[in-house]
């Protein structure tokens, strides 16, 4: 039988530069409990070291965790990854190192925090995760795809890091598995606005980087069971699970 879950799929951890330290896995996983959520996903800036540990935190609980991460493609898109297994996020990590440079300027752009499901601090990462990777759209949508994943570009509505921001358009040819439509807008406003891009299944989440956004701006998905898999049915509008657009 399927029902709605409720699911918050962009959540930032103190990982992200731009994020507050309080966001760490169990403080994460205790606040999307709070807000009644039955699935999150766990997307750091070019990063995913905090994922295992949201996971961990998360075991035994009444909720699921999605490995993601969200990518700054070489033109400056905003763009999120979301898989099943860890494996396909670890993987994705590996190519993403390669071609992301720089390295952190803490007191410019923040601390990047690696902490356990104890919140105990593990390390610190010294890349430039605020940066740009070398990868354009186009070839990491395909690589996301290859390794059994979801690509989705984040908030497409924003006038900076977005698919329209950064690109003007859409291609009819794109690849992109749904959109995700900010929480300022919201997906019932995003369906009037974008008219022209009615054959995407459409998202909206918290892109939360405080404890107090997680939960602030949901999607209902209608599901059989709380995965990935089931995810991958509603954004195509498979057997039945579909997106609310509430």
């Amino acid at each position: 039988m399927l029902k709605v879950f409720n699911c918050d799929l962009h959540i930032h951890t103190c990982l992200s530069p731009c994020a507050e330290l309080d966001m760490h896995p169990k403080a994460l996983v205790e606040r999307a409990l709070e807000q009644r959520l039955d699935i999150i996903a766990v997307s750091d800036h070019n990063a995913s070291a905090n994922v295992p540990y949201v996971m961990a935190a998360a075991a035994g609980k009444n909720i699921c965790v999605i490995p993601a991460m969200e990518i700054t493609t070489s033109e400056e898109v905003h763009l999120l990854a979301l898989f099943g297994p860890l494996a396909g996020l670890q993987r994705l990590q590996e190519i993403v190192d390669r071609h992301l440079f720089g390295v952190n300027d803490e007191d410019r752009f923040g601390v990047q925090a690696i902490v356990n499901e104890r919140g105990e601090v593990e390390g610190f990462n010294h890349q430039l995760l605020i940066g740009a990777t070398d990868l354009p759209i186009d070839s990491l949508v395909d690589t996301i795809h290859q390794l059994g994943g979801l690509a989705i570009p984040a908030h497409i509505d924003r006038e900076s890091f977005s698919v329209l921001s950064q690109l003007g358009f859409i291609d009819q040819s794109s690849r992109f598995d749904a959109l995700e439509i900010s929480k300022r807008m919201g997906i019932r406003k995003g369906r009037l606005r974008y008219p022209e891009l009615a054959r995407y299944a459409f998202l909206t989440s918290s892109d939360a980087h405080f404890i107090r956004d997680i939960g602030t701006a949901t999607t209902p998905i209608l599901l059989k069971e709380p995965t990935f898999d089931e995810i991958r049915m509603a954004v195509s509008g498979q057997n039945g699970r579909q997106i609310l657009e509430e």
